[in-house]
């Protein structure tokens, strides 16, 4: 009988460093399966959440190539919890579809460790009863704003707009199994804690 795929959820504020973790663990054998780059997807011109964005927020949030207009549309999720709770059930679904096509993908391949990289893995009910374990990748909120602003253009307030709009820090610890402190290290001091934790995730 095959051993049975572990299920690790990898989460972390914005500007955390979770996707660059997540990359170390597929170097190491997982598979990495990327919540937001389906969420991306969907909201693409063609993408299969379009025509329902469309329908449901207007013609305005749809830009001149087909796709979703990601800032228009930020601006008004962070208004509006109302419009948020809108277009979270139209592309969560999505979502959860295709993670589960990868995952059984990579069950199907008999990868001992399916990596799911989910930015809001905390905010959501969902996500953490079909995990067996989560990592959540931790650092001071001013490393956050001062990361993300710095490769997004975006503005220290925007940054932390987005911030207060996420799970607490204290909150993201709290649902942890274990935490890797993404602060002041280089590359090579993560790999090493990320090696001495791959046989607890079948790595």
């Amino acid at each position: 009988m095959s051993q049975r795929s572990l299920r690790l959820g990898v989460s972390g504020g914005i500007g955390s460093g979770k996707s660059t973790i997540c990359q170390i663990l597929g170097r190491q054998g997982a598979s990495v399966i990327d919540a937001d780059a389906i969420s991306r997807a969907s909201t693409a011109a063609g993408g299969s959440a379009i025509a329902a964005v469309r329908a449901t927020f207007g013609a305005d949030f749809i830009d001149a190539t087909g796709a979703m207009d990601r800032t228009h549309m930020r601006q008004l999720v962070f208004s509006d919890p109302q419009a948020r709770a809108r277009l979270e059930a139209i592309v969560h679904p999505l979502i959860a579809q295709g993670v589960e096509r990868q995952a059984a993908g990579a069950v199907a391949q008999g990868v001992r460790c399916i990596v799911f990289d989910i930015p809001l893995l905390v905010e959501s009910r969902h996500w953490r009863k079909s995990l067996d374990r989560v990592l959540i990748v931790d650092c001071q909120a001013q490393t956050q704003v001062e990361r993300v602003a710095q490769r997004s253009g975006l503005s220290p307030p925007e940054v932390q707009a987005i911030i207060a709009a996420q799970s607490t820090r204290a909150q993201r610890l709290q649902a942890a199994d274990y935490v890797i402190f993404n602060e002041g290290k280089d590359l090579s001091e993560i790999e090493r804690q990320l090696r001495q934790l791959g046989p607890q995730f079948g790595l």
